[in-house]
């Protein structure tokens, strides 16, 4: 038997090597027979390789290790602290951040683990979270309220204060699982957060308790209408059918603006076909524009229509190109008029939907000089106080979010360290459908690994110290909320042991980015209110 078996094998080997002599298509593998199909089987597991043994903790991209061992430590309610002092080149990383901690400010907590709670919350959420498989960080319920009211200098009638700085940023179902997709949205419950729904439309998995801020892209999913324009009774049935807090316009994402996109039809099942309103098993395309309207003026009558129907604030997510759109949209809403409730900034860093490589690293700007940019032409214009601003672009991270409210963002969305949250390990296989933790896929198999409550418990955990790590950062600065952090407070290195305040580097006027005094006034009473000290 085994002699049979050997000469099996041999006899294998030799149709492999004949097989790889005559092929033309692999020259490593016509000049290199069997041992040229480990070169590709390398490459294949070359991002997991990288994690784990290639790569230090500050070098793989587009988060490093030490970026990861955060997010997941944060997600598990585990010691995420790093001993041994900092492995970062400080002093020769252009565009390094410091923060400038005061010496004198608000009177610390007991201890930085201290909860900011309000007692009735409090037992809700707790009763809440004990339904949960996986331990939820005894910080929970940790409420970091926005500085502004979304929707309100037009008296929406559903305008709101939106509980949480962190939210979750647009990700579709069809790109997400089912299982990730209802992991965030019973996170976002637990961690009183916003849960956006991506352009995809809302789904059953959208229905954990997360309130939800629901995107709207240029196929109009959800609300889509048979020649695949805008279906207003649609809009307004779904409004009323889920626990919509907001409404976004999308009018390009980071990880590729102005191309669109598409759902291949092999992805299309029945359940995404019928939310999403499309044939079953056709590919689905989001053109690169709204058919809805075609102009900054189009825009804003557009908005006010929605406006008026449903009571929602209405606003836009982009990323950041050409500057003539924004000029006119500043001006347009200088007439005080009409005007969008809130702006969404993308990065052209980031990148949750898988795109042409030339689009991901080429095409819209990065996040710090688009949204300085935008906000600059505002301030300008004298609005930047009447809008909501929200940023997005890897800015899951205390340094880069305090960053992100020292340029005027009123809010933060994370997306790809949601991802991680739940359990992506950036194996850099979301566009083939076949992500090995069940976070990007359709496939019953994978996705069936991923446990939502189980993963809903480290999402919200990684949300709440985020937010708890805000305030530390916020605090170490002299103040009490993240919204009152100024460009007097950062400081950006370059490589020649020189440095800026971040107000010079990008163009800031005195005051700019400040919520407006009304503002600080009400965001200082409710710290004072949540502010309960063990």
């Amino acid at each position: 038997m085994w002699t049979t078996i050997a000469i099996g094998f041999v006899f294998l080997l030799l149709l492999v090597i004949l097989h790889d002599i005559l092929q033309t298509k692999h020259a490593i593998v016509r000049n290199f027979p069997i041992i040229g199909h480990f070169r590709f089987w390398i490459e294949a597991v070359g991002p997991e390789l990288r994690q784990y043994i290639v790569s230090s903790n500050n070098e793989e991209r587009p988060f490093s290790r030490d970026q990861r061992r955060w997010i997941y430590a944060s997600a598990k309610n585990e010691n995420n602290y790093f001993g041994f002092g900092s492995d970062e080149k400080i002093e020769l990383e252009p565009n390094y951040i410091i923060i400038k901690h005061s010496a004198f400010g608000p009177a610390p907590a007991a201890d930085p683990d201290s909860t900011h709670r309000t007692p009735g919350i409090a037992k809700e959420r707790d009763d809440r979270s004990a339904t949960y498989d996986f331990p939820v960080a005894d910080a929970l319920p940790y409420t970091l309220p926005c500085a502004k009211v979304l929707g309100a200098h037009r008296c929406r009638d559903r305008a709101f204060r939106p509980p949480s700085v962190v939210n979750i940023s647009g990700m579709s179902f069809g790109s997400l699982s089912g299982p990730a997709v209802e992991a965030m949205n019973r996170g976002a419950g637990i961690a009183d957060c916003l849960h956006n729904t991506g352009e995809g439309g809302i789904s059953p998995y959208h229905g954990h308790g997360g309130d939800l801020i629901w995107q709207i892209g240029t196929g109009y999913f959800g609300c889509r209408a048979a020649n695949g324009g805008f279906d207003r009774a649609k809009f307004l049935d779904a409004v009323a059918q889920h626990p919509v807090k907001a409404i976004e316009l999308k009018l390009s994402q980071g990880a590729k603006p102005g191309l669109g996109g598409m759902l291949p039809g092999a992805k299309v099942t029945a359940e995404i076909a019928s939310i999403r309103g499309v044939p079953v098993g056709r590919d689905v395309i989001s053109p690169s524009h709204h058919a809805a309207f075609g102009s900054v003026d189009e825009m804003l009558d557009f908005v006010e229509s929605l406006a008026d129907a449903s009571g929602l604030p209405i606003g836009i997510k982009s990323a950041v190109g050409e500057s003539t759109f924004w000029r006119d949209l500043a001006s347009e809403m200088s007439r005080g008029d009409r005007g969008v409730d809130f702006i969404t900034i993308d990065g052209g860093e980031g990148g949750t939907g898988a795109a042409p490589l030339v689009f991901s690293d080429h095409v819209a700007l990065p996040f710090k000089l688009a949204f300085t940019r935008v906000y600059r032409m505002f301030a300008e214009a004298g609005v930047a106080e009447d809008v909501v601003w929200i940023g997005s672009g890897k800015l899951g991270f205390p340094e880069t979010g305090l960053l992100a409210f020292s340029f005027g963002c009123d809010l933060i969305n994370v997306g790809r360290e949601a991802m991680m949250a739940v359990g992506c390990i950036q194996a850099q296989r979301c566009h083939t459908g076949h992500c090995p933790t069940g976070v990007a896929t359709q496939g019953k198999w994978l996705m069936r690994g991923l446990v939502p409550t189980d993963k809903a418990a480290r999402l919200a955990n990684y949300v709440v110290t985020l937010r708890k790590e805000l305030m530390w950062l916020s605090r170490a600065c002299g103040v009490e909320h993240p919204g009152l952090v100024t460009g007097d407070h950062i400081e950006i290195l370059d490589d020649r042991f020189g440095s800026r305040e971040m107000h010079e580097v990008f163009g800031y006027e005195p005051g700019w980015g400040l919520p407006g005094e009304a503002d600080r006034v009400e965001i200082c009473r409710l710290m004072n209110e949540l502010a309960v000290v063990k």
